[in-house]
């Protein structure tokens, strides 16, 4: 079990990356939002969304072999 699969990049499935990449963007318009003084009901909510969804995608990927190619990885 390699722990890079969680926070490298290069070693994350697509799912884990498409909830990295999104909860990036979810933590930039929140401060957005912050800045301009604007509030939006249930916005956290997207928080748990790419936290489970990172999850998930996580657990796949743990338990795929490694010549496993059903997933794509970043490099």
């Amino acid at each position: 079990m390699k722990l890079s699969k969680i926070y490298d990049p290069r070693e994350m499935n697509s799912y884990q990356f498409v909830a990295a990449t999104g909860f990036v963007m979810t933590l930039v318009a929140h401060l957005v939002l912050v800045l301009i003084g604007k509030r939006i009901e249930d916005f956290m909510a997207l928080y748990a969304c790419w936290t489970i969804f990172f999850t998930l995608g996580a657990i796949a990927n743990y338990n795929s072999k490694p010549g496993d190619h059903d997933h794509h990885h970043h490099h």
